[in-house]
């Protein structure tokens, strides 16, 4: 028998936290990100530089929505904040694009990322990818409708954090031998576009940890657990970063990152051999499956949070106190994302969907610092356990490199950036439809 609560309960530690961040950050895009960044950065100490960068901007973001989950906690997370301080019109449109496009296509996408691999390990044929891709979305929705399990998504960190490691070994292997760099490349200093590019990859590389918030209605230690657990995560994976460009540098040097469209492929074939390929499969198979797995577990909650205030879909919106999880919002996101490895099986054109609501995803994470500010003058009397430092340099700060990122999106699709758009506007044609009223 399903019993419903109307709320989460507080169960989680901070240590899971930092597990759901570490996943939601870390995918199989650190294989490939590297090669992006040096082609753009120009030198190993620009590489570097921005690397740190990129973890430095993560973490003063990190520290403005542990302000706004300490002082409004909730299982919406980004819905909960925006909804507060834009409106529920604004909030719902928030909803939406993650529902339609952002959350579930990254799901589809990753789980394509497993099927190729996979495929490779044991060839399943030509429609292979497409079945390991189903399987997986299937395979992984399933185990997060169980109770929630901190020592199974625990397993999978670990798992990905070794693949890392295993990475970082062969460049240790390849300096201890005293093996040159493959293309060293000659040093030079980038202009301001290189680096402003490489930084967008960087960026890129550390998205996902905004996601995290939606777990602040459910963490033991309602006043610091979230910033400690932000704030350690994206340490740690400032620090794992750090390791994997070194390790790539070392092996194949700036020319030869930057030219490698499968970095990490290389780098263990120079330093194990070509049948290492195998056990870079499967470290890339682990990382795909962390992310997606927390992308399920996260972005379920905003769906449940935004449609237990619409009539039309309170079923979605109803929290499994037994299962503790919104089990019917994981169902409708599962078969959403099934939908969508079918569309990209018959049609891999469905990828486009995701970067183009790149630029979308942006608007919404400067609206989400913007919130902070506004929450401040809006409701100073609120309780905040914890306030974000500097303030508001820290606020404005994030707002303003979100805004770079922008319209770095935009200059990057072009004309795709007006898909967006369409897709938000559907968002606010169906809303009168589901029962929504304007706020």
């Amino acid at each position: 028998m399903t019993h419903a609560s109307s709320s989460p309960v507080r169960n989680l530690t901070t240590r899971y936290v930092v597990v759901v961040t570490i996943a939601m950050v870390v995918g199989a895009g650190i294989f490939k990100s590297p090669a992006l960044v040096a082609a753009n950065a120009g030198s190993e100490a620009a590489v570097y530089l921005l690397w740190i960068a990129g973890g430095l901007i993560s973490l003063m973001g990190a520290l403005c929505y542990s302000e706004l989950a300490a002082a409004f906690p909730h299982a919406g997370g980004d819905y909960h904040f925006l909804e507060r301080a834009w409106g529920r019109r604004f909030a719902f449109l928030f909803a939406w694009a993650r529902l339609a496009v952002i959350n579930t296509g990254a799901i589809a996408l990753l789980g394509f990322v497993i099927g190729d691999y996979m495929n490779r390990v044991i060839d399943l044929g030509p429609h292979g990818p497409a079945i390991y891709a189903f399987a997986s979305v299937i395979g992984l929705t399933a185990l997060k409708l169980r109770p929630a399990g901190e020592a199974s998504d625990s397993g999978l960190v670990i798992i990905l954090i070794i693949g890392l490691l295993v990475l970082v070994a062969a460049g240790a292997k390849i300096a201890f031998q005293g093996t040159p760099p493959l293309a060293p490349g000659a040093p030079y200093v980038p202009g301001l576009g290189g680096i402003g590019y490489g930084l967008v990859f960087v960026l890129l590389a550390f998205g996902g940890w905004t996601e995290s918030a939606t777990l602040s209605a459910e963490v033991k230690d309602a006043q610091r657990g979230m910033v400690r657990g932000l704030v350690i995560a994206i340490t740690l994976i400032t620090g794992l970063y750090l390791l994997t460009a070194w390790a790539m540098l070392r092996g194949l040097g700036l020319d030869g990152l930057a030219g490698a469209p499968a970095p990490a492929a290389d780098l263990m074939a120079i330093a194990f051999g070509e049948k290492a390929g195998v056990i870079l499969a499967l470290a890339v198979v682990a990382a795909a499956a962390t992310s997606v797995n927390a992308t399920i577990l996260v972005g379920a909650r905003t769906t449940y949070a935004a449609a237990a205030r619409l009539p039309a879909l309170k079923w979605i919106g109803r929290w499994d106190e037994k299962a503790r999880s919104p089990r019917n919002a994981i169902l409708a996101q599962g078969i959403i994302s099934l939908l969508l490895v079918g569309f990209g099986a018959a049609y891999r054109g469905f990828e486009t969907l995701v970067d183009y609501t790149a630029p979308v995803y942006w608007v919404f994470l400067i609206a989400s610092g913007a919130a902070l500010i506004r929450l401040r003058m809006k409701e100073p009397a609120a309780e905040r356990p914890f306030r974000v430092p500097l303030y508001p340099l820290l606020p404005l700060l994030f707002i303003l490199t979100s805004s770079a990122m922008l319209i770095s999106a935009v200059l990057y699709v072009q004309g795709g950036a007006f898909f967006g758009l369409g897709v938000l506007l559907v968002g606010l044609a169906i809303l009168p439809l589901l029962g929504g009223r304007r706020g």
